[in-house]
This record gives structure tokens, sequence and C-alpha cells, in this order.
């Protein structure tokens, strides 16, 4: 049996105290052997300690394995000898546990290692820190990128640019941020992108941060490129005839040689023409201030002045405003808002001009549809922010000029100005918002807004 030995020595002992407090009784019987007594009760209580101790020996290495466990301390092996088999089997589960420890944190070491192997490799800017600002782990992209060798605390990058500990201290799970810094005399545009996590009970903020600098340039010049090609095209198409018809009154009105200029004679014909040149020539003129004012006015737009409303509220105005024109092509406009109190944040005046230029849209694309169909709809998105969708059963746009819609003048209509859907976009981004579409040919377009 696995106790036998175990259970002899404690039958050994208990008889060796019953054996020593017998004698114990019979020496206090006699005065004359009371230092025999006192010799024997001590021995009796040094074998009851020592049988205690023995007994709980199995307490004393529960604890010393827990104490192992919680200090994380598992170089500890437990063995004994000559305490029988269940005493062996116990300090080879002991010594088995502590293997699997051992085992398990060398796996976390070498998951972490490897992790902070990819973060090290990666080429995109990485900083872990606690809400305190205390730094947990950056990646040598953060070190190349700002010229940091050592970075203890967020604040330490106070030396790059004063704000910027700020900036990221205030960021929260979600938040971009677009943030522009000089480092060894170089610009950088660093797109910064954070996300929250918690770990060992405390909370972490992870950035990332990115230098997009070719990327905006390149897109600023394909934008500048866009916008000079539309320009011009503008422009010509108005210095154009104007060029033309100025010549044509001159060779009517003029004769010239090498050495005199004379007035012709005019007869009623040419009167009329010359008329019909001047006021074609002061029509375009007019076109041509017009589109430059028209410029000016689509780069100064105002500041938006925030208001907390409902937009159940902009769906009704909007909806009167252009309802005449709905009800002449005979369109069906379903407004709907989830929920009926939903709110937002914005500049009621500039944002129903964006719900303005929307609806023109969707009337102009279902005007010769069979069945004109346009549906508003506003509901929360998963992000938590307010999506407004715009959606129509036109006849969808073009996939080759669906990039092109949002350029100032570029318009596929025949009457349109070009501006109104680059100035919807100006107008979100003031709102830090943003205004995207999606469009099948055949079936329809959807605008999305989101707050």
């Amino acid at each position: 049996m696995g106790f036998k030995k175990f259970r002899t020595w404690i039958v050994i002992r208990v008889i060796l105290i019953t054996f020593n407090l017998l004698l114990l009784v019979i020496l206090l019987q006699n005065d004359q052997q009371w230092v025999t007594a006192l010799i024997t009760g001590v021995i009796a209580l040094m074998q009851v300690a020592a049988l205690i101790h023995y007994s709980e020996r199995t307490n004393r290495k529960l604890t010393q394995f827990l104490e192992s466990v919680r200090h994380s301390d598992f170089s500890t092996s437990f063995y004994d000898k000559d305490l029988g088999k269940s005493f062996e089997g116990l300090n080879r589960s002991f010594n088995e546990v502590i293997k699997e420890f051992r085992k398990n944190r060398a796996e976390k070491e070498e998951h972490y290692n490897y992790l902070l192997t990819v973060v090290q490799h990666v080429s995109i800017g990485i900083i872990a820190f606690r809400k305190d600002g205390k730094v947990d782990i950056f990646n040598n992209a953060i070190k190349r990128l700002l010229q940091v060798t050592n970075l203890k605390h967020i604040n330490d990058l106070a030396s790059i640019k004063a704000s910027l500990p700020e900036n990221l201290l205030k960021m929260k799970a979600g938040d971009k941020q677009l943030i522009k810094l000089v480092v060894e005399n170089e610009l950088l545009q660093l797109s910064v992108y954070a996300t929250e996590f918690r770990m060992r009970g405390e909370e972490f903020l992870l950035v990332s941060l990115q230098n997009i600098s070719a990327e905006l340039e390149e897109k600023e010049i394909e934008s500048w490129q866009k916008l000079i090609r539309v320009l011009t095209h503008e422009i010509m198409n108005s210095i154009t005839p104007i060029s033309s018809l100025a010549s044509t009154v001159r060779e009517m009105l003029l004769t010239e040689n090498e050495d005199d200029v004379a007035l012709r004679d005019l007869d009623s014909d040419d009167v009329e023409n010359i008329q019909l040149a001047l006021t074609t020539i002061q029509s375009r003129s007019q076109g041509l201030l017009n589109f430059v004012e028209t410029y000016r006015n689509l780069t100064r737009i105002p500041r938006p002045n925030f208001r907390y409303f409902a937009v159940k509220e902009l769906f009704e105005r909007t909806h009167m405003l252009l309802r005449p024109k709905m009800e002449k092509y005979g369109i069906e406009c379903i407004p709907r808002v989830f929920p009926e109190e939903l709110m937002i944040t914005a500049d009621p005046d500039l944002v129903e001009q964006v719900f303005i230029n929307m609806l023109l849209n969707a009337i102009d694309a279902v005007k010769e549809k069979p069945q004109p169909q346009i549906k508003v709809t506003a509901s929360p998105n998963n992000n938590g922010r307010v999506s407004i969708d715009f959606s129509d059963n036109g006849y969808g746009i073009k996939p080759d000029i669906l990039d092109k819609i949002f350029m100032p003048f570029f318009t596929s209509k025949k009457d349109g100005s070009g501006i109104g859907l680059s100035l919807s976009r100006q107008i979100m981004h003031l709102h830090k918002g943003s205004v995207t579409v999606k469009s099948i040919p055949g079936e329809g377009t959807v605008f999305t807004l989101t707050f």
C-alpha cells in the first residue's frame, strides 16, 4: 500500500510518545525522580513536535509548490526518500506541473520574442504607452522616423514638437490625425492612428505613425493637374470664340495695309454682323467672369457654426424646398430617420446646402426614369457615427468618370456647373466627415454622408 511506510512511522512515533507519557506519569509519582521526569517530559514534547512536523510534510510541500507558482519560480524540484509510492506520486505530480509551467513560460517568451521581432521589422512606426505616458515599447521605425534612440516617456517627444505628446495622449481608440513635423530639416506629414487595449490590468494606447509625405505630394500634384486641365478647358472654350470673333470684327471694320489703316464702309448687313459678334464676345466674356467668380466662391467657404440639432428637421426643410421640382417630374421621395430623434453636431446652413446638392443630383438622375424614386436614410453606423444615404434608381454613373465627379468644374450634365459635389466634399471635410459614392450603371447611385 502507498501509505504503508508512512503509517508505520506514524504508529511507531505514537507508540514512543505513549510510552514516554506513561513513563512520565510513573516518574511523577516518585518525588525523587523529578529530574528524570523532567527529561522524559521534554523528550515526549520533542517527539510530539517531530510527529507534527513529519505529518505536515504534505502541507509544506503544497505550500512550497503554490509559492513557486505565485512567484513564477519554476526551478524547484520535489523529492523524498523512503516515504512510499504515494509520496513519490505526489512529488512526481508536482514536478510535472512545474515542468508544464516552465514549458508554458518558455512558449510565452518565444511568442513575445516573435511578436517583438515582427513589431521591430515593420516599416510603420509603432509606440505603445500607458495612460500616464510611460512608453512600454517602440520599434526601429520610430527611431528612424523621429530620429530618437531612447524613448521612456511620451513627453520625451516634446523635443521634436512641443504639442506632439499632448496630441498623442489625447487620442482615443479609432482616432486618426495628420501631424506635420520637421525632423532633421525635413518636413514629415505623419498619418497617426490609435487603438486601445488592456493588459495586466492597465490600459495601453497603441499608436502607429506613417510618413505619407510622398503619397500626399503625389496626390496633390495629380489634383493640380486635373484642376489645371479643367480650368484650361473652360477658359479655352471661352477665349477661342472671343479671339476668333474679335479677329472677324477687325476684318469687317478695318482695311489694313503696310502703310495705313482705314475704316471700311459698312452696309446694314455688316453692322448687323458686327453687332452680333460683339454681343457674342460680351456674352462669352461675361461667362468667363462668372466662371472665375464661381471658382473664387468655391475657395471661400465660411467656417462652420456648429449646433446640435435633429436630422429630421433638416430633412423636412430640404424636402419642402425641392418638393415642387420633384412633383413636376413625378418623383417619389422617401425620407427615413432611425431613430426619429437622431441628432448631429454640424452647421445646419452648410449641411442644408449639401443636402440640396445631393437631392438635385438625384433628381437629375431619375427624372427620365419611368418610376423615379429617391430614398434618403439617416442612421448611426457601426462606428457610432451618423451616416446619411441618398439613393436613387437612376441610370447610374459610368465607371470611367466615377473618380472625377468630385473634381471642381467637372460635370457630365449639359447645364451643370461642376461645383456642387466639390463644394459638398469641402463642407463635409470642414465637419471632419466624408462623402462617398457607389454606383451601378443601369441600377442607381448611392451617395453617403458620414458625420
